[in-house]
């Protein structure tokens, strides 16, 4: 039994540890499945400890579960000022089979919950790279400056963004407040809806972990839920019965994808550069 993970979660819950069960899925964290004596906990610790990790995790969980739509993990505790940081939640037994329906309509109803600006008031993170971020009246300009120019600069300090590829990007960025609009609703998104990110209880209710939380246009939210396939066909009618989807999202998808893909560049490598070299052909 992990000795460390033990007395993080005796301390915060005043409990009797049972056992604990290394958890496997996570790229960023180390994840342990722990038995106590009141009940079953997640938790989660990193070994570096960035500057505010878990706190803005739990800062995302609190702002989507105000909304009272989809399901978020009560958090127990968290710490960032020790090493390792901690997050401890509730145990969500995960049970598949259920319809995705009900999850659209859950994250369509959160879509639904606005904000009077765009962005959020403190930087948050994307994997492993830090997101900055601050409290915006345009979204283009937010879009451009906080999400897609931060990803160009990272890029470029790793060396994957150069030549044609930044030549390109430059010029798209030129032309960001043509393309994308400047005053859509600011929607609460998750921010990180991938498969990985979401799933139903027991009973059948649909939960979102992991969020990285903002103000935004919520077709950014559906680019990447569209991004690698891990959402039905299902989801999408559920989100439908709430929100409609306009023809202008098949043109936006391509340039909102274009950030999680640089994303992708920045964390893992060359093996997306094709695909962010063909968004960036797409438009310029």
């Amino acid at each position: 039994m992990p000795e460390h993970i033990k007395r993080i979660v005796e301390k915060a819950t005043s409990t009797i540890v049972d056992s604990v069960v290394p958890v496997s899925g996570g790229d960023i964290n180390d994840s342990f499945d722990v038995k106590t004596s009141d009940g079953r906990f997640f938790v989660k610790t990193n070994r570096e400890g960035p500057e505010s990790f878990f706190e803005r995790e739990v800062e995302g969980l609190k702002r989507i579960a105000s909304t009272h739509t989809v399901h978020v993990p009560e958090v127990i505790d968290f710490s960032d000022e020790n090493h390792p940081s901690y997050l401890i939640l509730e145990w969500v037994q995960p049970k598949r089979g259920f319809d995705e329906a009900i999850l659209g309509q859950k994250i369509a109803q959160l879509h639904h919950h606005t904000h009077s600006q765009y962005g959020f008031s403190d930087f948050t993170y994307v994997g492993t790279l830090k997101q900055p971020n601050g409290l915006y009246d345009n979204w283009a300009k937010y879009y451009r400056d906080q999400r897609l120019r931060n990803q160009m600069t990272i890029g470029e300090s790793l060396g994957v963004m150069k030549g044609q590829r930044a030549n390109k990007l430059n010029q798209l960025l030129d032309q960001i407040e043509r393309i994308v609009p400047k005053d859509p609703p600011p929607s609460y998104l998750h921010g990180d809806l991938w498969n990985g990110n979401w799933m139903f209880d027991q009973e059948g209710k649909p939960y979102v972990i992991d969020p990285s939380f903002l103000y935004g246009d919520r077709y950014f939210e559906l680019a990447f839920a569209d991004l690698f396939g891990g959402f039905s066909s299902s989801f999408y009618d559920g989100y439908r019965s709430v929100l409609s989807i306009g023809s202008d999202y098949e043109e936006l998808k391509p340039l909102y994808q274009l950030f999680f893909l640089l994303v992708h560049l920045n964390i893992f490598g060359e093996a997306y550069g094709k695909s962010v070299d063909r968004i960036l052909h797409y438009y310029v």
